[in-house]
């Protein structure tokens, strides 16, 4: 028996997919559903909950798969989808909370998120921020959002944005520092 592959020309799998076929469907799924998927996750805490939000988010991707215009990646359309169902399910679960503290000195000295940590470990310490801090600066320092953007999707004011980054850039600073210091005492 020969084994014939699906054929993967993007643009018409979009096509097929827009028009019900199924196949075409589960194809669009499997190839973006693992980096989707992660997108969620940087917004959401729990797995669970990150994936439920994904799969709705594909039901989006699927009912409004005539809209795309291809003009851009497909990957970046269904990125800013994802990222939007995040918001709505965050906004849903309970009111963002955003500290409301602006801070007018937006130093650049940042420490560098060390190369010696994985990604896991980087993910744990997002985790920890407050969610405000955390949806900004996934926001802007992971999808390239700019302020002005940020502000319009969370209906905040720009200053708040730039607030919030700059406190979550400042939290992760600390516990990079208190990682470090950990390794340090560790290593002896």
């Amino acid at each position: 028996m020969k084994i014939i592959t699906f054929y993967t020309n993007e643009k018409l799998l979009i096509k097929k997919a827009a028009s019900g076929r199924r196949d075409a469907q589960q194809w669009l799924y499997e190839k973006h559903s693992p980096k989707m998927l992660s997108i969620c996750r940087q917004y959401i805490k729990d797995v669970q909950f990150a994936e439920d939000v994904m799969v709705q988010g594909f039901l989006k991707v699927f009912t409004h798969l005539n809209n795309f215009k291809h003009e851009g990646s497909f990957e970046g359309w269904i990125r800013k989808i994802m990222v939007r169902e995040c918001i709505t399910y965050l906004r849903k679960r309970q009111p963002i909370i955003f500290d409301g503290e602006v801070l007018e000195n937006h130093s650049q000295d940042y420490v560098s998120m060390g190369s010696q940590l994985e990604v896991g470990e980087i993910q744990t310490l997002i985790d920890c921020l407050p969610e405000g801090y955390r949806l900004v600066f996934g926001l802007y320092a992971l999808e390239g959002y700019k302020h002005s953007e940020i502000a319009e999707m969370l209906q905040i004011s720009e200053s708040t944005s730039k607030s919030q980054l700059f406190k979550a850039r400042k939290r992760l600073q600390e516990q990079l520092k208190v990682l470090e210091m950990s390794e340090r005492i560790h290593s002896k």
